[in-house]
């Protein structure tokens, strides 16, 4: 039975959030709820693409600007701010549009997933490795499993399986059914799906925008704040290559033409997360999101009576 609350996934400028403010204007009663894990932060709002003021003023927005870019905020937390805000939408009526990018913290809430805990000190020990293929061999001996489901170039996905390794004493790949695993789950999802080719120039022409919009200062000015970005938030697409920018490590054109490379690779990396998850329904567009609103709507409705 669905819950009424849709999910729509989709890469990295695929248009998700464009399409979830259609759906929240042609609908009443619908708020919109971001899972992206870097929207999170206050003032990383250029960078991470975040609802503007106006957006947010005319449909209510959930989970945006929670935490001060130097703290950390691990899914756990995110789930259960999540979760939260669910409870108080149902309490009201509410029907939600769950939109974002970040795999790991879809699944957090749309499963409801025990997220393990967490072991600051042994963490802290495998920062020290400077080399992901170190820590990458490190995991393989310890918990093969887990190894073979992640990419030996993703070190914050490496060090957390080697955290949880080490400092619960079991094998990261034994707590809880695992990411491959797909239940039944109230929420109904949706996926929208552009052709590669747009999804890489709407990459491009995003960070040109990006920049013709103050990027680089939003950035500089977060840098220069006491403690400056947190760890996680320093990683942040498009974040740590104007970083490397501003400590004169690179030509801003050098950074930018990096981060379109990197976003181009995390999109397909996210392409390749959520097709794997037969739960979705993917709905295809050439060159618009908006080209698939009608059929979306209808298959909102269709989750709403479906409650």
């Amino acid at each position: 039975m669905s819950n009424g609350h849709l999910v729509l996934v989709g890469t990295t400028a695929s248009g998700k959030s464009a399409l979830a403010m259609e759906v929240a204007r042609a609908r009443a009663s619908v708020e919109l709820v971001s899972m992206d894990s870097m929207q999170l932060y206050r003032g990383m709002d250029i960078g991470t693409a975040t609802p503007s003021p106006i957006d947010r003023k005319e449909v209510p927005h959930h989970l945006l600007d929670v935490v001060d870019p130097v703290e950390e905020f691990t899914v756990s937390a995110f789930k259960e701010r999540c979760t939260a805000v669910l409870a108080d939408l149902g309490d009201r009526g509410v029907r939600g549009v769950l939109v974002g990018g970040t795999g790991l913290h879809v699944r957090a809430v749309v499963d409801n997933l025990d997220i393990p805990g967490r072991f600051k000190e042994v963490r802290e020990g495998l920062e020290t490795e400077s080399d992901t293929a170190v820590l990458y061999s490190r995991l393989n001996a310890l918990d093969p499993v887990a190894a073979e489901r992640m990419e030996s170039s993703n070190r914050r996905r490496i060090v957390r399986a080697l955290e949880v390794c080490i400092g619960s004493g079991h094998p990261f790949s034994s707590l809880g059914p695992g990411l491959d695993h797909y239940p039944s789950t109230p929420f109904t999802q949706v996926g929208i799906r552009l052709p590669r080719p747009e999804v890489d120039r709407r990459i491009a022409e995003r960070y040109e925008r990006q920049v013709s919009e103050g990027f680089v200062e939003e950035v500089a000015s977060l840098a220069a704040r006491p403690g400056g970005l947190s760890r996680s938030a320093s990683q942040a697409l498009g974040y740590r290559q104007v970083l490397d920018h501003l400590e004169g490590k690179c030509s801003l054109e050098e950074a930018i033409h990096t981060a379109v490379v990197a976003t181009r690779r995390f999109a397909r990396r996210q392409e390749r997360w959520f097709r794997r998850d037969p739960r979705i329904t993917w709905m295809d567009a050439e060159e618009d999101p908006l080209e698939v609103m009608e059929q979306l709507l209808a298959y909102f409705d269709g989750c709403a009576y479906r409650r």
